[in-house]
């Protein structure tokens, strides 16, 4: 066997392989590769991504795009952040990775700063994992532990969206997300969302958990109100059930606060973490809160073999400490601020809903997709959740200028897409 020296180049893993790493091709090359090799669970890829830097990236044939979504609101930092890379860099030619068996520095000071940063109580703890739906997996049997046969019963949301995994599945309200996989794991119950007399009427002593996103973002940006919110930790403290904060999406600076929940005043008893904590590298956690819910799951009950790994809590610290050190979370609000105003005064936008830098415009026709496909011929990445609803969740450095560039081309990809509906509703 042909040893590998710790110099080694990408032209040695050989011709394919070493193109891969550079991103040399066509996306024409590459998308028939995609698709003689990977499975369709995402349908056929938009474009083939092969560089990024700040909150741009450029496809395999040189297109530049400034990138909207953020991976779906992972990339805190946008792409290639140069403090969080060279950490990144730093600890995987330090320590790689170490079984559960054992721990790491990097682990214990995320562990602890996610918990200054919650304002947890004493004998609050941290787990980590892997992805969102991991830490919700996670809190799916933190629920079911607290619950025991006596509290079979978990709350969720109309509109909630957690997972794909099984119990997070479960959890979560999309029936064609659902369907194919059921039956489902028992005792989840779905109801109305944002209503106070529906969750009153549905709590009682068989809950052992209500799970709540403090604002649904696969379901259009719908926020919870707060009224809502004080409603959901009165009524399950007085039944004596877990609320669950999902806070994967909304975490981690996402609305121009640490956590969405508890700058809005609540402190759950646990809350589940993931996208942007590690600027783009894979990571989540979930934080359970004081001594009761810390104490649910005990050795070998639940684990992961990566979770918690020395490269990706050392990329979390990392990020996190630029988020803090630059206040950038003082630019998500200012940037907020720029999309609210500017794209709520446009023609065909009904509503514009700005929650820091996780964003839903609402439009006054089913025109979605069509404004996603403009707009990505017009170099810039943006995602549709619903028929009448663009989300954006960009880089929380997104400069101010580079907010104006989209709202500047808005009303273009707005008259593009009207134009293409009204086409296909005459034909």
């Amino acid at each position: 066997m042909t040893e590998v020296s710790h110099g080694a180049q990408p032209s040695e893993l050989g011709n394919a392989n070493a193109a891969a790493v550079t991103g040399t091709g066509t996306s024409e090359q590459w998308l028939a590769r995609y698709s003689n090799s990977l499975m369709g669970v995402f349908g056929n890829p938009q474009r083939v991504l092969v560089r990024g830097a700040g909150a741009l990236v450029w496809d395999a044939d040189g297109k530049e795009y400034l990138d909207l979504l953020g991976g779906i609101a992972v990339n805190a930092l946008g792409h290639a952040h140069p403090f969080v890379t060279s950490v990144i860099a730093s600890q995987l030619s330090t320590l790689g990775h170490v079984s559960n068996f054992f721990t790491s520095p990097t682990q214990i000071a995320l562990a602890e700063k996610l918990l200054e940063l919650s304002q947890a109580p004493a004998g609050s703890k941290v787990f980590f994992a892997n992805s969102g739906t991991e830490a919700n997996e996670a809190a799916f049997k933190l629920a079911r532990v607290h619950g025991g046969k006596e509290r079979p019963t978990i709350l969720a949301l109309e509109g909630a969206f957690h997972g794909r995994t099984m119990g997070a599945l479960a959890m979560t309200a999309k029936q064609a997300y659902r369907e194919p996989f059921e039956p489902m794991p028992a005792g989840v119950r779905h109801i109305p969302f944002n209503d106070i007399d529906a969750l009153r009427v549905a709590m009682n002593s068989s809950v052992a958990a209500l799970v709540i996103e403090p604002i649904q973002g696969e379901a259009g940006v719908r926020p919870l109100s707060a009224e809502y919110l004080q409603a959901a930790r009165e009524l399950t403290r007085e039944h004596g059930a877990l609320l669950i904060l999902d806070e994967v999406q909304t975490g981690i600076g996402r609305t121009g606060n640490w956590f969405a929940g508890i700058a809005a005043g609540i402190i759950p008893d646990a809350m589940t973490l993931a996208k942007g904590l590690g600027g783009g590298f894979p990571i989540g956690a979930i934080i359970t809160f004081g001594e009761g819910p810390s104490t649910k799951l005990s050795a070998g009950q639940h684990g992961t073999t990566f979770g918690g790994n020395p490269v990706a809590t050392a990329a979390a610290l990392a990020t996190l400490h630029v988020l803090e050190s630059q206040d950038v979370l003082v630019n998500v609000r200012a940037v907020s601020d720029i999309f609210a105003q500017g794209l709520g005064k446009l023609d065909g936008v009904t509503e514009v809903r700005a929650f820091g830098l996780l964003i839903g415009v609402e439009l006054a026709e089913p025109v979605a997709a069509g404004v996603v496909a403009a707009a990505l011929e017009a170099g810039f990445i943006i995602n549709a959740p619903r028929p009448t609803t663009i989300r954006l969740a960009p880089p929380l450095n997104l400069t101010a200028e580079q907010a104006q560039s989209f709202i500047a081309v808005f009303p273009e990809l707005l008259a593009t897409a009207f134009a293409a509906h009204s086409s296909e509703g005459n034909s």
